[in-house]
């Protein structure tokens, strides 16, 4: 699954008329990125979530044919869900096996393909040594585990490995993923690995312009 319903509020102007994942990054879409990776890393099939202008996302991206995939869309109606409520809307399209979520706005090099789940966890997040735009992080990893309070912080890359059992309880509408992923911490049930790679949070116009001159220059 891409999350792709957001807004993008840290990215306007250039988000009032385009969505964030059609931003054009070394002149393709912060999309495409994605799309191309996940077909690479054998993935089949891909639900988009949709909100913030997402009918020139469907139109951009169609049924998938091109990338070698079979893409399907859950509309959030006309304000976004956020993550734990988007994911959630989509769980019926998503299926009952363990399933992928990536954030629309970021760039990655990481192998999709190596993410895999231990038998008792709910999920497994892929973490990333802080950006100097969030210095204190969001979790800290033990044996494998993301557990809160350690001696060394990570960011959560956007990059996740879920089941549907994470979201058990809930109910539909408009919820944040947090809470779930707290939830899951209390019961040492929330994966993780440290990715050391690249990877970029295309969240501002400094960062995207950043991203630009760092793929034109053919660094990636």
């Amino acid at each position: 699954m891409i999350l792709a319903a957001g807004r993008g509020e840290r990215l306007r102007p250039l988000t009032d008329a385009c969505p964030k994942p059609l931003l054009r990054v070394a002149g393709r879409p912060l999309i495409e990125y994605h799309l191309e990776a996940l077909s690479r890393a054998g993935i089949q099939e891909v639900v988009i979530n949709l909100c913030w202008l997402g009918g020139q996302i469907r139109e951009a991206v169609g049924a998938g044919e091109r990338f070698g995939l079979r893409i399907r869309y859950s509309e959030e109606g006309s304000v976004a869900l956020e993550t734990g409520g988007g994911i959630f809307r989509a769980l019926e399209l998503l299926g009952e096996e363990p399933f992928l979520v990536v954030n629309g706005d970021i760039h990655t090099d990481y192998p999709f393909a190596d993410l895999r789940l231990a038998a008792d966890e709910l999920a497994r997040l892929v973490l990333v040594p802080n950006p100097s735009h969030h210095p204190a992080g969001d979790f800290s990893l033990e044996a494998g585990r993301v557990v809160e309070g350690g001696p060394l912080r990570y960011t959560y890359s956007g990059i996740g490995l879920y089941t549907a059992g994470l979201f058990a309880g809930c109910s539909p509408g408009r919820f944040p993923l947090k809470p779930l992923l707290d939830r899951a911490i209390a019961e040492g049930r929330l994966g993780g690995v440290l990715h050391a790679g690249h990877w970029t949070d295309v969240g501002t116009v400094e960062r995207m312009a950043a991203l630009e001159a760092a793929l034109s220059g053919g660094s990636r």
